[in-house]
């Protein structure tokens, strides 16, 4: 028997409250249960139903709201102790807490911080003597030479500003996401991703090296959908269309869009000509999804063109014969999701991390396109469904370079025993750290 799996580990979890962070440590504290290890799992008590909250995590509060959360986030930090000083597990696994590391040290655990987005994001250093209107997100990309730098071409001024902003000014807590994310890895005793070296490693490598301290991988860590069905609302509508013609579309459930932007995304898919499923939020100021439909829409696209406004099983839905093409906001999670799949990608990113996912499969992986914006950060119906007839268009070159390089990185991602192999090393690497 392995050494990963006869020496039985404690860990305790305390991811940021938001389903994007919450989802991939319930994912890798299954796989280290599975494997006979204890997890201790700490959320807010709301958010244990379905995991379903009130307003306690970040889908349910408006981004410009988040510092609310954030100072929420931070005032658990005694319950929290009181719970871990019980505990005292090995390790604790957190992101945003940046005073996890000196509650772990004080009662003896280790502080792991486990990253849920893309290492190139956490590979990137804020300049601090420019003002933010004079920055561009190139200013970002100070990598020294021999480190891929992904460059960023946003035609987009304003959408650049935005996006800097999210990252580089204070929520109303003292510091920006930024401080806080670079104070948690600073103090952490190990950083870990989920990734394949395969992917990214020279990030991760640079990491490991700036921070001087070890940086484990447990590999993308996806759920299981062999033993799970896709519901027949799904499957019934899917199969009308031929095999790998559907394109489908989700930006994640922070994602809101404004009523316009909305609609001539949807003006974008009518364009393209292709049967759609397009899984968005309802937008700002709207009661349904329906009611923010473009006038005449739902008629004029009946039979080929479906837009859901809950949730969907993803997974399972691009794993359907009928879908050929992923229109992606590129969360680091669906990123994963669509590599695995045999889609066609296509990238409209929102947010900094989601913009250097873009990146990475756009002009280092190749396996993507990505819609150009506007000088306002607007988004086109055209220049959406020119994107995803690049990809969808079997005589465009374009689609055949992204096709080959993603079938021949798909065949190296889910060459057998890859995932298990990187979680026993994990496990391996954190018995190491007890030493």
């Amino acid at each position: 028997m392995s050494n990963s799996r006869s020496t039985k580990l404690h860990v305790a979890m305390f991811p940021w409250f938001a389903f994007g962070h919450i989802t991939p440590y319930l994912h890798l504290s299954n796989n280290l249960a599975e494997r006979g290890h204890r997890v201790s799992f700490l959320l807010p008590k709301g958010a244990q139903a379905k995991i379903t909250p009130g307003a306690e995590t970040a889908s349910d509060v408006p981004f410009p709201l988040h510092g609310h959360l954030c100072i929420a986030f931070d005032q658990t930090q005694d319950q929290v102790q009181t719970i871990l000083s019980s505990l005292k597990p090995d390790f604790i696994f957190f992101d945003f807490s940046l005073w996890m590391p000196a509650l772990a040290h004080q009662i003896g655990s280790k502080a792991i911080y486990y990253s849920v987005i893309t290492p190139v994001a956490q590979a990137l250093k804020v300049p601090t003597k420019q003002k933010l209107e004079d920055m561009t997100l190139e200013d970002f990309m100070q990598l020294p030479p021999g480190y891929p730098s992904p460059s960023v071409r946003i035609k987009s001024k304003a959408f650049e500003i935005a996006q800097l902003k999210v990252v580089a000014e204070d929520l109303g807590t003292g510091m920006s996401i930024y401080v806080r994310i670079t104070s948690s890895m600073i103090w952490s005793d190990a950083m870990a991703f989920r990734t394949y070296h395969e992917v990214e490693g020279p990030y991760c490598d640079y990491l490991r090296k700036h921070y001087a301290k070890p940086v484990l991988l447990t590999g993308p860590v996806l759920p299981e959908t062999l033993a799970t069905k896709l519901d027949e609302k799904w499957t019934n509508w899917l199969c009308n269309f031929k095999q790998g013609t559907v394109v489908y579309c989700a930006f994640g459930s922070q994602n809101k869009l404004q009523k316009d932007q909305f609609q001539e995304l949807l003006l974008g898919f009518k364009l393209c000509r292709q049967p759609f499923l397009v899984a968005l939020s309802t937008p700002d100021g709207c009661a349904t999804i329906e009611e923010a439909f473009p006038e005449g829409f739902q008629e004029s696209v009946k039979g080929r063109g479906w837009v859901y406004g809950g949730w969907v099983p993803q997974t399972l839905i691009l794993e359907h014969p009928s879908i050929g093409c992923s229109v992606t906001h590129c969360g680091y999670g669906s990123m994963w999701e669509s590599l695995f799949s045999d889609c066609q990608i296509v990238c409209v990113p929102y947010l900094g991390d989601q913009i250097l996912g873009a990146r990475l499969m756009v002009e280092e992986l190749k396996v993507a396109v990505e819609v150009e914006r506007e000088d306002n950060g607007w988004i086109s119906k055209e220049s959406l469904s020119k994107a995803i007839i690049s990809v969808m268009d079997k005589d465009s070159e374009i689609a055949g370079l992204v096709k080959y390089n993603h079938a021949k990185l798909k065949e190296e991602l889910t060459s057998e025993g890859m995932q298990e192999r990187y979680l026993d090393t994990f496990i391996q690497n954190l018995q190491g750290l007890l030493d």
